[in-house]
């Protein structure tokens, strides 16, 4: 084909600036996902750990209430790491106060622990006897 005494022709395929900059763009979004994904796999992590820990708490605020049903009396007590069953990287810390003026109202406390105390999680009721 001519035009004006010039041939054109047809430029096949991309030049190597065009393919540096696709890939520049695709690198950028794949660090973006990566990121995306290490952020989701951490919060994830918290999430468990936060609803396991609710758990340990709920199930001693529980185990209380049913002591004070069979008129036991329950004590204040701090379960250490590594001595809680399947959940060795945490710690309980129960507490039982009296509410004055009654005798027959405590106020109880379950605060669970876990990544050396920087983390927890504290759950309270009262319970009458």
């Amino acid at each position: 084909m001519s035009f004006s005494g010039k041939t054109l022709f047809r430029e096949e395929g991309f030049t190597l600036l065009e393919v540096l900059i696709a890939i520049t763009i695709l690198t950028v979004g794949l660090l973006g996902i990566a990121a995306l994904t290490v952020g989701i796999i951490h919060a994830n992590r918290q999430s468990t750990d936060l609803t396991s820990a609710t758990t340990l708490a709920q199930s001693k605020l529980e185990d209380i209430s049913r002591q004070y049903k069979n008129d036991e009396t329950p004590v204040s007590a701090t379960e250490d790491y590594g001595t809680i069953a399947f959940f060795p990287v945490c710690k309980r810390v129960t507490t039982i106060a009296l509410i004055p003026p009654t005798t027959n109202m405590n106020r109880v406390t379950v605060e669970v622990f876990w990544h050396g105390d920087a983390r927890s999680v504290k759950l309270e009721t009262i319970v009458s006897r």
